[in-house]
């Protein structure tokens, strides 16, 4: 059994997860938009170009997403956090100042008694992070 995180968009899909294939050295596997689906009719017009299906391989981890059509959108994100593991500490501040661009800090990256280093922080797309480097 697998967990993997599904996000879900107000229909910036397409360019957080080309932020997140950039910040990430990541490769976007599937990028489905409505137009031309079953779901085509189901949606506005204007939201046709908008994603149905996104997938993205992060090492050994795979992340997926879509945009929430209007009147199906969650505005309450909470209650979460994307949680990143690196290798090195160096990596863990890299990634930190790369998704925090034009994001907001919650906690800023520093060694804990729990890590080398460890900070937490909200994208610029609203989507919160936890950056981890465990100790040893």
């Amino acid at each position: 059994m697998k967990v993997n995180p599904y996000l879900m968009f107000d229909g910036n899909c397409e360019e957080a997860f080309k932020f997140y294939e950039k910040c990430l050295g990541a490769k976007i596997e599937a990028m489905l938009p409505h137009e031309g689906s079953p779901a085509e009719g189901h949606v506005p017009p204007e939201w046709n170009k908008k994603i149905l299906h996104a997938r993205m391989s992060i090492g050994d981890t795979v992340l997926m997403a879509s945009d929430s059509p209007p009147g199906r959108q969650d505005k309450a994100k909470g209650g979460f956090s994307i949680t990143l593991h690196t290798d090195t500490p160096e990596e863990a501040e890299r990634v930190f100042a790369a998704l925090g661009e034009n994001g907001t800090s919650t906690m800023p990256i520093g060694p804990t008694f729990f890590a080398t280093r460890f900070g937490m922080l909200n994208d610029k797309f609203g989507m919160p992070w936890m950056i981890i480097c465990e100790k040893g």
